[in-house]
């Protein structure tokens, strides 16, 4: 079943939950699809008052910031031993070209790196467990986790919420119309966005292969 239909059988009370404990593993550091779970009871809430999308943003926000901030303690106790054990768990989302390719970002971008990695799916991942590995100072983390967290689940409620209003309406007037369109432009950014990551993927390996292993930052 699809999640937002399945999503459409529970009370809200269990949408809020859902939302948040996704989001909080999936920034703690396991593979878990929090956008799609985020964005699905965004666009819930756009069809169904019982689900107040300034609570589901409140709880996206809160899975986020408080996920983050436990992948950066176990990160900064568990140390290179985590990722070690972690790609051998995970090797597709946690091999030696993703570890490389997200320490590199952390050492060029900094708690920039925490901040933006929201909007990134990889990154999203390795946040807070990496920022913990190379020991970046707590208050930087903590002030990228905290906005970084709003402007990503807050703004993809916002975003998505207003996005389904309007397409809710549209919709009723020319419904098969725009479910075509709908899965077409959704089936192609899919495409896409893979082919990009297979290509940042076969990158990375590439330069991590030519390159010396990197050195961890301390404070």
């Amino acid at each position: 079943m699809h999640i937002q239909e399945w999503l459409e059988t529970v009370p809200a009370i269990s949408v809020y939950v859902l939302v948040g404990v996704v989001i909080g593993l999936e920034s703690l550091g396991i593979p878990l699809p929090g956008e799609i779970v985020l964005i699905s009871a965004a666009l819930l809430a756009a069809g169904h008052d019982g689900i107040n999308p300034w609570i589901l943003g409140a709880c996206a926000t809160a899975g986020a910031v408080i996920g983050d901030s436990i992948g950066y303690a176990i990160g900064r106790k568990g140390g290179r031993p985590l990722l070690a054990w972690l790609g051998g768990r995970f090797p597709r989302h946690f091999g030696e070209s993703q570890i490389a390719l997200a320490e590199r970002s952390f050492q060029k971008w900094g708690m920039w790196a925490v901040f933006f990695g929201r909007f990134v799916a990889l990154l999203r991942i390795f946040a807070g467990p990496l920022a913990g590995v190379l020991r970046m100072p707590y208050w930087k983390f903590l002030t990228a986790n905290v906005l970084g967290g709003i402007a990503w689940a807050g703004g993809t409620t916002a975003v998505i919420y207003s996005v389904g209003v309007v397409a809710e309406a549209w919709l009723k007037r020319f419904s098969y119309l725009g479910l075509a369109i709908a899965l077409l432009i959704g089936l192609g950014s899919m495409l896409i966005l893979k082919n990009r990551a297979k290509k940042a993927a076969a990158q990375s390996a590439a330069e991590t292969a030519s390159e010396p292993a990197s050195v961890p930052v301390a404070d």
